[in-house]
């Protein structure tokens, strides 16, 4: 197997990205056979994805594909008797039952759903099922899933969001332990702030939108981190 691209290079389509066997294409890429060489290309404008002897292509733009287990920032639209509908920001709407938020029997009778959840509250949840032939389920029964009842919302393309984590969460503790402010990352691309002062939270904002928009560029961590440094400094210099 030869791996012809380096990871996180930017491609186009119909570069030639591996050649070889033993290669696993991922999403983004095709695969052409010339004689007994396998050969894979990539499918889209977007980043190389490299993992031993699996390559893929991260598209640079893109809407939010539920996957069961994925973490999301979700908005209630409706309410119903015994679930909720809610807004994931995909072309699928969440569907979040009573059983998968109280500990406890709910009766309909006696109590109402809106007491609960509300159109317009924010919810940090699990996709817990999801096939594609129906709405994703979603559960807030886990650690850290609930409503959010504070911070300031807002979007990015869902596809820079493994790129505003980091690697093994870098680039993410990264904006946390230098601003020390909580940081929800949805996978959907919805991501709430929450800081001491409208400054410090407006400055994680800002680096958030520079990570996305250099999010196919190298050196980013180093770059962010000068960002930081600097605007730290003006901010308290502005404040004295």
């Amino acid at each position: 197997m030869e791996i012809l691209v380096n990871r996180n290079q930017l491609v186009i389509p119909g570069d030639l990205l591996a050649r070889g066997s033993g290669i696993k294409p991922g999403g983004g890429v095709y695969r052409k056979k010339k004689g007994d060489i396998h050969e894979v290309y990539a499918l889209m404008i977007g980043l190389v994805n490299i993992r031993k002897n699996f390559i893929g292509v991260v598209p640079l733009e893109g809407c939010y594909v539920p996957l069961e287990g994925d973490i999301v920032i979700g908005m209630i639209t409706r309410v119903g008797f015994t679930s909720w509908t809610v807004d994931i920001r995909g072309p699928y709407v969440g569907n979040l039952r009573v059983n998968n938020v109280l500990d406890r029997d709910f009766d309909s009778t006696r109590d109402s759903l809106e007491r609960i959840l509300n159109v317009g509250d924010i919810i940090k949840a699990q996709i817990t099922n999801f096939d594609r032939t129906r709405d994703p389920v979603l559960s807030l029964h886990g650690r850290g899933l609930r409503k959010i009842d504070s911070g300031r919302l807002i979007e990015v393309d869902p596809v820079k969001i493994p790129r505003i984590i980091g690697k093994k969460g870098s680039m993410i503790q990264l904006l946390k332990n230098m601003t020390n402010s909580h940081i929800i990352v949805g996978q959907n691309g919805r991501i709430v702030v929450n800081a001491d002062n409208f400054d410090i939270e407006d400055l994680v904002i800002r680096a958030i939108r520079k990570i996305e928009f250099e999010a196919h560029t190298s050196g980013l961590t180093d770059r962010i981190r000068e960002f930081l440094e600097e605007e730290k400094v003006r901010i308290k210099n502005k404040g004295e």
